[in-house]
């Protein structure tokens, strides 16, 4: 795979209620960020791919984050209606002829294949009826992702080893639940780990969201984390 410029590895997650928000958080942020992810919130606020044009024309990379989950014909179909837009990434959240479809649909696209959410641990997959441990269900879906043809997948920075282990620079890791410190009770994210943590265990981008919206100064925020990424990859 290319080499990927430092400063796209980190992805901001515009994780807010409308377009304008979103909007306003890229004009704060300026140049302390490059690429930007759009996930279901904001699909379902309107807008949204007018938000997608607006960054693609301010020479943004956009990932869209829809976890695409269908009958493998309507997964294709979706695919095939985000061809064209300018965007760098897509996710489907689904078996192997899901992303089968969304493979051969693709384009320009590169398909991201979900793993195991951030969100869940063993616990919450004993609630829905997975009999393996995390680490092993990550591998295994990983390898189908790769067999469907995927570009690459999401996966916490806790696995993110093993897998570049596995398969080293065929698959992208793009790894979510980035923390600069431990998680407060009332975090949703189970299943995290630190900038460096995440680049030293393999990922290839991290998406950050709240470290960064949640900021006094997001913008600072920001460059801290591109700092740290610089460091790790020194041009």
């Amino acid at each position: 795979m290319s080499k990927i410029p430092r400063r796209e590895r980190l992805i901001v997650a515009l994780d807010v209620p409308s377009a304008a928000e979103a909007r306003a958080l890229v004009e704060k942020l300026g140049p302390a960020a490059t690429f930007y992810k759009l996930g279901l919130e904001l699909f379902v606020a309107g807008g949204y791919f007018e938000l997608v044009d607006w960054l693609v024309k301010r020479g943004n990379k956009v990932f869209a984050d829809l976890k695409m989950y269908d009958i493998p014909e309507t997964v294709g179909r979706a695919v095939a209606n985000l061809r064209g837009r300018g965007l760098t990434f897509a996710t489907v959240h689904g078996n192997q002829s899901m992303m089968r479809a969304a493979v051969e649909q693709k384009g320009e696209l590169k398909i991201l294949a979900v793993t195991v959410l951030t969100s869940l641990d063993r616990g919450d997959l004993d609630d829905l009826g997975f009999s393996v441990d995390v680490e092993r269900l990550v591998l295994s879906r990983a390898r189908r992702a790769m067999e469907a043809g995927c570009d690459g997948v999401i996966s916490s920075g806790l696995e993110a080893q093993r897998l570049k282990s596995e398969f080293h620079d065929r698959l992208l890791v793009v790894t979510p639940g980035i923390r600069p410190v431990d998680n407060k009770p009332s975090d949703d994210q189970k299943r995290t780990v630190d900038v460096a943590q995440a680049f030293a265990n393999g990922a290839d981008y991290i998406v950050v969201g709240r470290a960064i919206r949640n900021a006094a100064d997001p913008r600072a925020a920001a460059e801290a984390i591109q700092a740290t990424i610089a460091a790790i990859f020194p041009a």
